[in-house]
């Protein structure tokens, strides 16, 4: 998965769709281009075990992190490793999280260029990746960090990025969240694939290769060039599959 994604509800709605308290205070607005260390709304349990919606940095800092500068380098964990990993392995058993998003964006390499995709749901719906989170820091610099775990891509998916999120449909909402859970590990398996039929893989315009850029017209569908059309006979096999 490539470090950039979309979520655009309001908390007031992300509240409603995931049955949590909202406390974000009115810090988030919609990021159509949501890239490393930028704030973005989390679902994660309360200590009284409620469901809260709160805003988390992107980019997970371990709580022995000297300072900060690691976020942008831990966006994503690999559901292979995580449960043996020094940094992720506590946060996986006990602080695990919802990270909603309205669908994320992967580049592809061809001879001619470079073509942007972006996945998201065909009706609409919203997506919950894996994510794990840790707070780090204290007093004025005290915030809440998170990662989204990645697995091996499946599917059409594959063809755009030999990886992507774990992509929890919503019975796995709950047991995700449960710090209780046996095997958290059995989550970690791709939806089946009439669920991952409901995802599309939409060419969008070069613009969302800047952080700068902002807005609906990110996610708008383009004409996709006759050299970069996946599977057409005749055209160009990608030269590689790459991260942003």
């Amino acid at each position: 998965m490539c470090g950039r994604y979309a979520t655009t509800r309001s908390a007031g709605d992300l509240s409603a769709i995931f049955e949590a308290y909202d406390e974000t205070d009115g810090r988030l607005g919609p990021d159509h281009n949501v890239a490393p260390t930028d704030p973005v709304p989390v679902v994660r349990l309360s200590a009284e075990g409620h469901r809260v919606l709160a805003a988390g940095r992107w980019g997970f800092l371990p709580h022995w992190s000297r300072t900060p500068s690691a976020a942008a380098r831990m966006i994503n964990a690999r559901a292979e490793t995580v449960a043996t990993s020094r940094a992720y392995a506590g946060a996986f058993a006990r602080r695990r999280c919802l990270v909603p998003a309205d669908g994320w964006y992967e580049w592809v390499r061809w001879a001619g260029g470079r073509q942007a995709y972006y996945m998201t749901p065909r009706d609409g719906s919203v997506l919950a990746f894996a994510g794990i989170w840790s707070v780090w820091g204290s007093g004025d610099e005290e915030r809440l960090t998170f990662s989204v775990l990645t697995t091996a891509a499946v599917g059409e998916l594959a063809e755009v990025h030999d990886r992507m999120p774990v992509l929890l449909p919503r019975e796995r909402w709950a047991p995700w969240l449960a710090p209780a859970d046996d095997d958290p590990q059995a989550l970690l398996v791709p939806p089946a694939a009439d669920w991952l039929s409901g995802l599309e893989v939409r060419p969008v315009g070069p613009a969302v290769g800047d952080v700068r850029n902002d807005g609906p017209r990110l996610i708008e569908r383009v004409p996709l060039p006759a050299a970069a059309r996946r599977g057409d006979a005749g055209s160009p096999a990608p030269e590689e599959l790459t991260l942003f």
